[in-house]
């Protein structure tokens, strides 16, 4: 994996246009390409990047989208409810422009605290499959994000991104189209205390309720 960690300094609070982002002390190119809903490879395409390790503390870069924050504190267990989606009831419809399906069978525990407090923790055993939302592209795919382990992140219509973490395994790649319902990974428990999905959805970078997009 690259290392793209930025070199510690200190950042201006200079406002910068619509469209456009300054880099702050521990930024990457990965970590600002999940924030914009967007691959490595076009940020250093629209931004003329060659050395993928190069980026400095007040650089202004073009992006597209809005930002995903990514800070995560402890998780704490709890019970939760059991969720069976099956086909016919397995998309909602007209939240907001978008039809999501569930991402993975299990018990939701809402006990469970992750990076944000609309996020959902999907409990079930090793290997369980974890699918895809809804239509969209694969923006990231790894385990540069510390406390997410392995984890995807599907970009969707109408400015939507859905976030899958912990996962065992990954079965796509980035820049990848996915339908709604296709395998995109293997629940785990990578940097996890236990097996589980953490799933949360995002709108114009910022977190939603994912129960109030899921079917009931």
């Amino acid at each position: 994996m690259l290392s793209l960690l930025v070199a510690c300094g200190t950042t201006t609070t200079q406002p910068v246009a619509s469209g456009q982002y300054r880099v702050v002390s521990g930024d990457t190119l990965s970590k600002i390409a999940r924030q914009h809903g967007q691959s490595v490879q076009s940020l250093m395409k629209m931004n003329s990047i060659s050395n993928p390790n190069r980026l400095e503390v007040g650089q202004v870069l073009r992006v597209q989208g809005s930002g995903v924050a990514t800070s995560r504190p402890a998780p704490t267990p709890s019970s939760g409810v059991s969720v069976t989606p099956t086909p016919s009831a397995s998309a909602r419809s007209g939240a907001a422009g978008i039809s999501l399906a569930w991402p993975a069978e299990g018990n939701v525990n809402r006990g469970l605290k992750g990076p944000s407090p609309y996020g959902l923790y999907i409990i079930n055993k090793v290997g369980t499959p974890i699918k895809s939302v809804a239509d969209g592209k694969v923006v990231y795919a790894g385990n540069g994000l510390r406390g997410y382990g392995n984890l995807v992140i599907v970009n969707h219509a109408s400015s939507y991104l859905s976030v899958y973490a912990h996962n065992r395994s990954i079965t796509v790649k980035e820049g990848q189209s996915v339908r709604q319902g296709q395998k995109i990974a293997e629940m785990g428990s990578s940097e996890s205390k236990q097996v589980g999905l953490y799933f949360e959805l995002r709108h114009n970078g910022k977190s939603v309720n994912a129960n109030s997009y899921l079917p009931k």
